[in-house]
């Protein structure tokens, strides 16, 4: 049996970081999505 199709309803963005290990990639991301939710764009959670 198929499975039934998964629809998107809403618009999204996968980040993807590489390097070094506490060269900031965490904080850029938290950065990214705090500045996306602060627009409306996106749900922030600390």
């Amino acid at each position: 049996m198929s499975k039934a199709k998964f629809e998107r309803n809403k618009p999204h963005v996968n980040i993807g970081t590489m390097g070094h290990i506490d060269h900031g990639k965490t904080t850029l991301t938290a950065a990214i999505s705090k500045t996306l939710s602060d627009r409306g764009l996106a749900d922030f959670t600390s």
